[in-house]
């Protein structure tokens, strides 16, 4: 991040030597002005090389901060690759006269370029250098985790550079309502173009981008708020968890900018409230700073915890134990503020998260979650410049800091992480050389790791609620928690069934069950939070009383229909259940259904054939003479003797009752 780290938390690099050659630069330098430092540095080191050439003599003292200096303006501006040239001269020419910390930016800026080996190289020189003092010396300790640990890290993020990024620095995201509010350089034409000269690029303000249906783009909607920005800087914001109140970063700046004893203008975080503005519309109002900011150090990079009582922050206030170092203080109200110093009126005092997250490093851009905080390091090991890391939350204390690794993670900065842990989707910034700008923000999706991944198989089975048959043939569908289809099946005939999708667990979804003559049945469930399978059963019911179902053939059940002996007319007592079937059929117009009649064994075949015909086109008769139509009773068939239920076959003894049961009727449901 070429430009953006240093200018929004950074702080004077008090290095200073007085020929007056340099003057010019030195005062570039010390107001942060590195770019216009960087090259005028390059030429008096061009005339000091020159002139030592000619005259054949040397003043190494000059030499040497005009080397450091050189290093140390791009160094500041992350652009390691000329940090790397002038190190390596100041390294190679003077490596007993500089001090350790040239070594440990030496070794940073080996990083950035991917030179790994060399690095760790000589991060064990400094470690000897500083007799293992500095916790810093500890990052590419071979004991430890190492550069090849982290470029090994299994890739867990697919990137996306979103669409609304510029040729200049687009960066600090964060989620608002459905949108994305995010800072960038790009010259809005709200005021007229002012250049802050470290990078020459215009001061930064706020604004509001769309997100797409998938939460990977965005389009720019217009600027956050003209109340809350400035002609100066703003950048990285957070919000209480209604979005009523808005935490924000910006200079030092009321009205004029504010500067220390040394000319330096810090950063400070400012608050203010959601109102209305005098057309009832809303607006941000009582813009006001926090209490704990001050005129000699910086603070900013807000972030907000979910139940809104703790208010994270970055800053090298004293106290600090690197360069920059994550804070935290309780969000109060009056009541709880009155046993507190009144100096915070409304917050704790602040309080550093101690040293398993804060290095002798930059530690920037918090994002708290209740599960994990992540943030921007160059203290701990990474691959160059600010890495992304995740600290996960254990009985409310911070763990060891993870690095997220490649593809999230590059060998110049990345920061600025924010993610829905739900969605497992997110944005981050980075000024890797593949963007469109200088810093660009990129939308992430993050694939879980393989031994993360918790999965339920989906199976069980359907069964009659009357009778605790099992059903055959139900279509069993799956779908999403919104209703998206993911599967479809069928149970088998044990009434059994599976889906070969297979969710994450604690997932919601729905099962939908449905089979002509039944009511169609869904049960939301909720898979097992363990890996495994969910088993759901689920109980079918016929629309109604008169269906049911035989050996898996739906069929309407009604009382015995008699005939006279050797008689196929339809008798009062047959009439009235016959009348059953009618009613049902004009209850679901598209039934259409198929009659078979059947005789016992009693007479010859081709008699009893002849009858059963005669009886079936009877019944069918009569239900169209109720008002059915003839279309929906697709067959009307005899089947005489030929499909008896029991022994009583020919030359079978059987009682009359036995003979009875083959004597019946039958109204098959085709479809309905």
């Amino acid at each position: 991040m070429k430009n953006t780290i240093t200018l929004l938390l950074l702080f004077t690099i008090s290095i200073s030597f007085s020929q007056s050659s340099s003057k010019r630069a030195d005062k570039l330098f010390e107001r942060m002005w590195y770019k216009e430092a960087s090259v005028l540095y390059e030429l008096e080191l061009n005339k000091f090389e020159r002139k030592n050439k000619e005259s054949n003599a040397t003043n190494d003292s000059i030499y040497i901060n005009l080397l450091k200096r050189a290093g140390d303006s791009y160094f500041f501006n992350t652009d390691m690759k000329n940090a790397y040239v002038w190190y390596d001269k100041l390294i190679s020419d003077y490596y007993s006269d500089i001090d350790t910390e040239y070594i440990f930016r030496y070794a940073h800026a080996l990083e950035g370029i991917g030179e790994y080996r060399d690095a760790k190289r000589w991060m064990k020189e400094f470690a000897k250098r500083t007799e293992n003092k500095d916790d810093r010396s500890d990052l590419l300790d071979q004991k430890k985790l190492t550069v090849e640990d982290v470029l090994d890290i299994e890739p867990n993020f697919v990137l996306k550079n979103v669409s609304v990024n510029t040729k200049y620095s687009d960066f600090g995201p964060m989620y608002y309502k459905d949108k994305l509010v995010y800072s960038s350089a790009v010259d809005s034409s709200n005021y007229h173009t002012r250049i802050y000269h470290w990078n020459e690029q215009p001061f930064l303000n706020m604004y509001l981008g769309k997100l797409n249906k998938t939460e990977s783009d965005l389009k720019l909607i217009e600027a956050f708020s003209n109340k809350l920005n400035t002609r100066y800087h703003e950048a990285t914001l957070a919000f209480s968890p209604d979005e009523t109140k808005i935490y924000f970063t910006r200079n030092n700046y009321n009205g004029n900018l504010g500067r220390d004893d040394k000319g330096t203008n810090h950063l400070k975080l400012y608050s203010a409230e959601l109102g209305r503005d005098s057309d009832s519309l809303p607006t941000w109002k009582n813009v006001k700073e926090l209490p704990f900011n001050s005129e000699d150090y910086s603070v900013g990079h807000p972030a907000v915890s979910s139940d809104g009582k703790l208010l994270y922050f970055v800053s090298d206030m004293p106290g600090s134990i690197g360069d920059t170092d994550i804070f935290v203080v309780d969000i109060l109200n009056e009541d709880t503020n009155k046993t507190q110093d009144s100096t915070f009126t409304g917050y704790s005092k602040p309080r550093n998260l101690g040293e398993k997250v804060n290095t002798a490093g930059r530690e920037m851009f918090p994002y708290i979650t209740d599960n994990a905080l992540y943030f921007a390091s160059d203290g701990h090991l990474g691959l160059g410049g600010l890495d992304v890391y995740e600290s996960r939350i254990v009985d409310s204390n911070f763990q060891k800091p993870v690095n997220l690794g490649a593809p999230l993670n590059s060998e110049l900065d990345d920061f600025g992480f924010i993610v829905n842990e739900e969605k497992n989707k997110g944005f981050v910034c980075s000024n890797r050389l593949t963007g469109k700008g200088d810093d660009d923000i990129y939308s992430f999706v993050r694939l879980p790791k393989e031994e993360d991944l918790c999965e339920q198989l989906i199976r069980g089975y359907v069964s009659n609620t009357i009778t605790g048959e099992r059903i055959a043939d139900v279509k069993m569908t799956l779908f999403s928690e919104t209703g998206e289809e993911l599967e479809s099946t069928i149970t088998n005939i044990a009434g059994a069934y599976v889906f070969n999708t297979v969710l994450n667990c604690a997932t919601k979804f729905n099962v939908v069950a449905s089979k002509t003559g039944y009511e169609t049945k869904e049960k939301p469930v909720l898979t097992l939070n363990e890996n495994g399978e969910t088993v759901v059963a689920l109980g079918l019911e016929t629309l109604n009383k008169l269906i049911v179902e035989e050996k898996g053939v739906l069929k309407i059940k009604i009382g015995i229909i008699y005939f006279d002996l050797d008689k196929s007319f339809i008798r009062n007592d047959a009439s009235i259940e016959l009348n059953k079937i009618v009613m049902l059929m004009a209850q679901y117009p598209k039934m259409v259904i198929r009659i078979e009649s059947h005789t016992d064994a009693r007479n010859s075949d081709e008699y009893n054939l002849s009858l059963s015909d005669r009886r079936a086109k009877s019944t069918k008769a009569y239900i169209v003479s109720q008002g059915i139509q003839a279309s929906r009773i697709e067959s009307a068939k005899g089947f005489g003797e030929s499909q008896l239920i029991n022994k009583c076959k020919d030359g079978v003894k059987c009682t009359e009752a036995e003979h009875q049961l083959n004597r019946r009727s039958e109204f098959i449901i085709v479809k309905m």
